[in-house]
């Protein structure tokens, strides 16, 4: 199982400090280098910072293509993969707006947009604003590519290490894990004869690899005066089958992913996950990204996985509708109504989902889409 990103959360302050950002990617490099000693593959190191307009010093919507600038400049001196900026809020909607100039402004710099909350409900204003900054992403170079850098939250708090999603609460910076641990799932339900076996044995892995990562990183991170704020032991997968949740999905029972018996699938290894004991930060799901996984493509190509599948998982153990493939004349309209039903399912169970739709210019249903990254 590989580490997909440690993700550090901070206020980098504005204009950027960047003292605050070597500091905490310091803490990162030294948490990679004892994951690695002990056997971990860490695939990537990112930073996170809170809303910009929350920040200690909040930065107006016209700064924040700036703000995205400086803090990709920051990553490339101090070796970080990506950053993620926090999320554009309801109250602020001119915010919206420059997120399509944010992520042209930037090739690593990743951002979002908050469209419903337990404590606001659901802003419909907030989920057009959200599908106008898909439909105008789509347009940058790229061939729609662009929106693989921004997602529509729901319900969604601070914390969790997953991009784009992840965003800080501004406190004490912070470090927290991502696992890409689909292929747990795989290994599990290998060869067992009968669910409660494959419970036993998921449930073993998960925790024995969420034991370690706290006992490894933990103590480090206090001595720098970095919180650990956990695990996000999120079944995310890799494109190819050995590590496909479809792949787990299938190995379950369901005849393909998306025929029936793929909900009580995946309904089962959401509660495997439920019931292990680890350090929880984040989504702790199942990730279903049609555009990483090499099953769920082949089958959302051939008619068997359909978004209105896709929702309902979402409201079973999901985290929503990840990096999926569009026409690219699909409407605002059309958009809106997709984030709107995802935001009463995240609102109706309690539960953090994403939208990270991709519209992809030139594209009709059942054309190939083809990406390198």
């Amino acid at each position: 199982m590989n580490v997909r990103a440690l993700t550090g959360f901070l206020d980098p302050g504005w204009p950027i400090d960047p003292r605050r950002v070597a500091s905490l990617a310091q803490a990162l490099q030294a948490s990679q280098r004892l994951l690695q000693d002990a056997g971990y593959v860490v695939q990537t190191l990112r930073i996170a910072t809170p809303p910009p307009s929350e920040m200690e010093r909040p930065v107006p919507p016209f700064d924040r293509p700036d703000l995205a600038r400086q803090l990709e400049a920051q990553c490339f001196v101090n070796g970080l993969d990506y950053a993620a900026i926090g999320p554009a809020l309801p109250d602020e909607l001119p915010a919206y707006a420059v997120i399509p100039d944010m992520l042209a402004a930037t090739e690593s710099v990743f951002t979002s947009a908050l469209f419903a909350s337990p404590d606001a409900g659901l802003s419909l204003p907030s989920a057009r604003a959200c599908a106008d900054v898909i439909q105008r992403a789509s347009q940058l170079p790229g061939d729609g590519f662009a929106n693989l850098r921004f997602a529509a939250l729901a319900c969604v708090p601070p914390g969790t290490p997953f991009f784009p999603a992840a965003y800080s609460d501004g406190g004490t910076p912070a470090v927290a894990v991502a696992t890409e641990a689909a292929e747990l799932a795989v290994d599990a339900l290998r060869d067992v004869t009968s669910p409660a076996k494959a419970r036993r044995r998921l449930v073993s892995m998960v925790e024995a690899h969420g034991a370690a990562f706290g006992r490894l990183l933990e103590p480090a991170l206090a001595q720098a005066d970095v919180r650990f704020l956990g695990i996000d032991f999120s079944l995310a997968p890799y494109p190819e089958p050995l590590r496909s949740i479809g792949t787990a999905m299938e190995a379950f029972g369901a005849p393909v992913a998306g025929a029936f018996g793929s909900a009580a699938a995946a309904a089962f290894l959401a509660d495997c996950l439920d019931g292990s004991v680890f350090r929880r930060t984040g989504f702790c799901g199942l990730f279903f990204p049609v555009l990483e996984d090499s099953i769920l493509a082949a089958r959302a190509a051939s008619g068997q996985l359909t978004i209105t599948d896709l929702l309902l998982y979402s409201t079973l153990c999901g985290t929503g509708l990840d990096v999926l493939p569009l026409p690219g004349d699909v409407s605002v309209d059309a958009l809106a109504g997709v984030l709107i039903d995802l935001g009463a399912v995240a609102l109706r169970h309690a539960k953090p989902l994403t939208a990270r739709l991709m519209p992809l210019p030139g594209k009709s249903a059942g054309d190939e889409v083809h990406f390198d990254f």
